[in-house]
């Protein structure tokens, strides 16, 4: 199914790049969650779609990360790596601080105000399932979490090419913006691959690229410093009897599960073709790395429940708002810091 779909999705790409293929994935996927229920009187589950919808947004979409790592070059990667580095930090900064006082002025529940925080500044979807469990989140606060960062990750993929062009943006300072201010790596991709698409090479999807999966490796010293603090807050309301005494699920948190692996494949991908030549093969690779992702952006797009988000509340989205806002804010600024520098 999203194969059919991403076909026609690859080809508009191609005769529309300013918009790019993934932005029609996504489009497409979202119009047949809509209206296909509807037009059949089948749903997905009964329809057999739904373990293939998920196996292409998951793996599929991870593999596609790895085979870009065949058009990258190991010294870019270290070199971007660490340029990003000051850029990654003050965004975190950014982000945790706005949701923090945004979260109280809204009276949010403190986990949502977390697993927000931690989507926006981090790796989206991602972030938040490795942080619900260390925080024991429930699986409501869980869903407006999930449901309020994949709505700014759509909105991203269409906003930040736009706006990066008004800025004047060039591949580089945009596959950096893209890179440290959008949550979730396929829309990272999707908006790199846009923004690619229309100026003709893949230096901001090669950049961006690089930079995000470098930020999704703060993965693990924030959750371990979140495990730290909810071990240390649970450990002081014991002392005062105010805590259940069930198994915490923080004791049986395993970052094996939620680690990233894909990382060390796109760097494994990237190593073999620093060592080796790999002339065209490295071209089709690549090339099929990005149609994955058009496959990708058509599972997320089937995914998508438009009702279910619209009748969440608003205040989780007015604090996705405003830690997107802080997060792309700090970015921009940080880039113009270090260029007068």
């Amino acid at each position: 199914m999203c194969f059919i779909i991403a076909m026609p999705a690859w080809f508009l790409g191609k005769a529309v790049p300013v918009v790019g293929s993934p932005v029609f994935g996504i489009l497409a996927g979202m119009m047949l969650s809509l209206f296909f229920p509807q037009l059949t009187g089948l749903n997905w589950k009964s329809a057999g779609f739904e373990k293939g919808i998920k196996m292409t947004s998951k793996k599929l979409l991870q593999l596609s990360i790895i085979l870009l790592g065949f058009g990258m070059n190991l010294f870019h990667v270290f070199k971007v790596g660490s340029q990003s580095i000051m850029v990654i930090l003050v965004t975190l900064s950014a982000s945790f601080v706005t949701a923090y006082f945004v979260g109280k002025t809204l009276s949010l529940d403190g986990k949502v105000t977390t697993l927000i925080g931690v989507g926006t500044s981090i790796c989206g979807g991602s972030a938040i399932a490795a942080t619900a469990p260390v925080i024991e989140a429930s699986d409501e606060e869980v869903a407006h979490a999930i449901s309020t960062i994949f709505l700014f990750n759509v909105l991203a993929v269409f906003i930040f090419p736009t706006f990066g062009r008004l800025l004047g943006l060039s591949d580089m300072g945009f596959g950096m913006w893209a890179g440290t201010a959008i949550n979730d790596t396929s829309s990272v991709v999707a908006a790199g691959t846009a923004w690619s698409s229309a100026a003709g090479n893949d230096t901001a999807l090669a950049f961006a690229t690089i930079v995000k999966l470098t930020r999704t490796l703060m993965i693990v010293p924030i959750t371990l410093v979140l495990a730290i603090y909810t071990a240390r807050k649970k450990s002081l309301l014991a002392d005062k009897g105010e805590v259940r005494n069930e198994l915490s699920d923080t004791e049986n948190f395993n970052f094996v599960k939620v680690f990233p692996w894909f990382v060390i494949g796109f760097l494994a991908a990237a190593v073999v073709n620093t060592v080796f030549d790999l002339g065209e093969l490295s071209v089709a690779l690549v090339t099929l790395g990005k149609f994955l992702i058009v496959m990708a952006m058509a599972a997320i797009g089937l995914n998508t429940k438009i009702k279910k988000l619209l009748t969440q509340g608003l205040k989780p989205v007015l604090l996705g708002i405003c830690c997107w806002i802080a997060v792309a804010g700090a970015s921009l600024l940080v880039q113009s810091a270090i260029r007068m520098w």
